[in-house]
């Protein structure tokens, strides 16, 4: 498999005391070709990301034609934290979840168990990820490809940076609908 078509998501930005839905971006691309997007919610702390997502790479029209699902970071929308393995069943797709640095897990772990609701469960299933592992200057986690898989993926979905261009492109869009322009940063 040549991992040259992807869809990856990204959250929209939102203020710290939003409680509620937060938008979801998707975009679909063909090597370094956009070829489309979609947008959805999923709440803010909560536990509807997995379906949520599985949801928008059905109604991205382009299933069948993907290699791979792009995650920035395995929780969206503060801790709606992606269920990798599932996503992967739902869809039929590996899953690359992909980082700048490693997250702190003992602040992660710790904000989870004391202040997020279900925070336990949300918990095991980033433990379950296993650590992030480093590939072509970003980190990963993976469900579903080797690393050398991850690594050609990365090569053939980056221009410029070392974020893929789904990631970069789902990002800017996230911010750009949401605050009206968008800016590079986070991603």
């Amino acid at each position: 498999m040549p991992f040259s078509h992807a869809i990856g998501f990204d959250d929209a930005p939102f203020p710290r005391e939003h409680r509620g839905d937060v938008r979801v971006f998707g975009t679909v691309y063909a090597r370094t070709t956009l070829h489309g997007v979609v947008s959805g919610q999923v709440r803010r702390d909560g536990r509807n990301s997995t379906a949520e997502l599985a949801r928008l790479v059905a109604a991205s029209g382009a299933q069948k034609h993907l290699h791979l699902i792009l995650l920035q970071g395995v929780a969206l929308a503060g801790f709606n934290v992606v269920d990798a393995p599932a996503l992967r069943v739902l869809t039929g797709l590996p899953v690359l979840i992909v980082a700048r640095r490693p997250p702190n897990l003992d602040r992660i772990r710790a904000a989870l168990l004391t202040r997020v609701p279900g925070g336990a469960r949300k918990w095991r299933l980033i433990e379950a990820l296993g650590p992030m592992e480093p590939c072509r200057g970003v980190w990963v986690q993976r469900v579903g490809l080797s690393l050398p898989q991850a690594e050609e993926a990365l090569a053939n979905l980056t221009v410029a940076g070392r974020i893929p261009e789904p990631l970069r492109a789902a990002h800017l869009i996230a911010g750009g609908v949401t605050r009206g322009s968008s800016r590079g940063g986070r991603v």
